[in-house]
C-alpha cells in the first residue's frame, strides 16, 4: 500500500511539474506556452516565418510602433530619390505642435532628413514623424493614405492608421496586429540604415546641443539587440517591435498591450532567447550551375545559375538538409535570358522544405532555316 501511495504521489508531482513548464510552438499549432502580454509574435526577418504566435490577428492600438510604416515610407522615399538625406525640411505649425516624445520642433525650424528620421527611430519623435511626413506627401491626411495602401501590398490583414505616430486621445480606429507589426518591421529593417539609427544608444542633433536617448533598453542589455521600436499610450499600454540578430539569423519579436514597460521587454527576451536556443538559419548562397545542351538553338550550350535558398530549422535539423537538382537533360530553343529552367529542391527527413530555381544566365535564339542552310553549305565546303 505504501508503494502504491508513494507512485501516485510521485505521479501527481510529475504531472504539475509539467504543467509548469512552457512548450514552445511554431505558427498554427498550440501550446501550453503564452506570453503576459494580449498578443506576440515572433518573426525570422530573412524567411518571414513565424516561430511562435499568440492572438497574432488581433486588432490594437499600437501607440508609437505606429511610427514603423511610417519609416519604411521613408526610407522608400529616399530609395526612389523623391527625397534625400541632406535635404532640408521646413517644420510647419502643426508638427510643432505634437505633444508626448518629442525633439521640440519650433514653427519655421529647419532640419535635415537624416537628423528628422534619426529623432524618430531613437527618439520616438512625435514631431519629427509629422515633419517628415508632411515633407513627403504634403500634409498628414496624404500621408496617412499612403500608409495605408502600403499597409494593404505588405498583406497587413488587420490594419488601419489614422496618423503617422500613435498618439490616440482622439483616434477612432487606429489599430494593428502584432502579426502586421512583424510584417511592417521585416520590410524596414531591410535597410541598413535604419538598424545603424536604431542600435544606437544615445546620439545628438542640432550641433550637439539636444541628445537622442534610445527608448529601446534591450539595444543596451540584451546581447545581439538592434532595434527597432517601442510604444506606450494609456490606451495602447507598452508595445515593442525588438529585433535581434546573432549567428546570422535576425528574429522579431512584437508584444501589445504589456503591462509595464519591465514586461514587454522581459516578455520579448523571452521570445527572442527562445526563437536563439531552438532554430537556426540554413542558407544557400546563389551559385553557377553547369551549362545545359541546347537543340535547334544559334548556340548549343546555356549557362545556368541558381537563386539563394534559405529556411529556418529547428537547430538538430540544420545539418540534416539534402538537396536535389532537378534540370533536363537537354533544352530546347528559344531560351530567354532569365528563364526558369529547373529547381535545387531541398528536403529534411526526406520532407520538402522548399525550393531554389535555376535560371539562364543568357537567351539562346532559334536557329533559322536559312542561319542552318549556310552552315551545312559551310560544312560540305569543309568536306571538299
Amino acid at each position: 500500500m505504501k508503494k502504491r501511495i508513494l507512485s501516485f504521489a510521485l505521479c501527481l508531482v510529475l504531472l504539475f511539474g509539467l504543467v509548469g513548464v512552457p512548450v514552445y510552438a511554431e505558427e498554427g499549432t498550440t501550446s501550453a506556452f503564452s506570453v503576459n502580454a494580449p498578443a506576440a509574435v515572433l518573426m525570422e526577418a530573412e524567411t518571414g516565418k513565424i516561430l511562435y504566435a499568440q492572438n497574432e490577428n488581433q486588432a490594437l492600438p499600437p501607440a508609437s510602433v505606429t511610427k514603423v510604416m511610417t519609416l519604411l515610407l521613408i526610407m522608400e522615399a529616399l530609395e526612389k530619390g523623391k527625397i534625400a538625406w541632406d535635404s532640408t525640411v521646413t517644420v510647419s505649425a502643426r508638427a510643432a505642435s505634437m505633444g508626448g516624445s518629442q525633439i521640440f520642433l519650433e514653427e519655421g525650424e529647419q532640419m535635415t532628413v537624416e537628423d528628422l528620421v534619426k529623432s524618430v527611430v531613437i527618439a520616438s519623435a512625435n514631431d519629427a514623424a509629422l515633419a517628415l511626413a508632411e515633407f513627403v506627401a504634403g500634409s498628414e491626411e496624404a500621408f496617412v493614405a499612403l500608409m495605408n495602401t502600403r499597409a494593404a501590398e505588405l498583406g497587413m490583414e488587420n490594419t488601419h492608421f489614422e496618423n503617422t505616430n500613435g498618439l490616440d486621445d482622439t483616434t477612432e480606429n487606429h489599430i494593428i496586429s502584432a502579426k502586421d507589426i512583424a510584417i511592417m518591421s521585416r520590410a524596414l529593417i531591410a535597410y541598413p540604415e535604419i538598424l545603424r539609427f536604431s542600435s544606437t544608444w544615445m546620439d545628438t542633433i542640432r550641433d550637439g546641443a539636444f541628445t537622442l536617448t534610445n527608448t529601446n533598453r534591450l539595444v543596451r542589455f540584451y546581447p545581439g539587440a538592434n532595434g527597432l521600436k517601442t510604444g506606450s499610450t494609456a490606451k495602447a499600454k507598452f508595445c515593442i517591435s525588438a529585433t535581434a540578430t546573432r549567428d546570422g539569423m535576425t528574429l522579431i519579436a512584437v508584444i501589445m498591450g504589456a503591462e509595464t514597460r519591465d514586461i514587454r521587454n522581459e516578455e520579448a527576451k523571452k521570445l527572442l532567447d527562445y526563437g536563439f536556443a531552438n532554430y537556426g538559419l540554413y542558407r544557400r548562397e546563389a551559385v553557377d550551375m553547369k551549362a545545359l545542351t541546347v537543340k535547334g538553338g544559334v548556340t548549343q550550350q546555356v549557362l545556368t545559375e541558381s537563386e539563394g535558398f534559405s529556411a529556418v530549422l529547428p537547430k538538430e535539423k540544420l545539418s540534416c538538409v539534402q538537396s536535389e537538382v532537378v534540370l533536363p537533360e537537354v533544352l530546347t530553343a528559344p531560351i530567354t535570358q532569365g528563364e526558369r529552367l529547373g529547381c535545387i529542391a531541398y528536403y529534411v527527413d526526406g520532407e520538402k522544405i522548399g525550393e531554389s530555381g535555376i535560371y539562364s544566365k543568357a537567351g539562346v535564339e532559334k536557329i533559322s532555316f536559312w542561319v542552318l542552310f549556310r552552315h551545312i553549305l559551310s560544312a560540305f565546303s569543309l568536306c571538299e
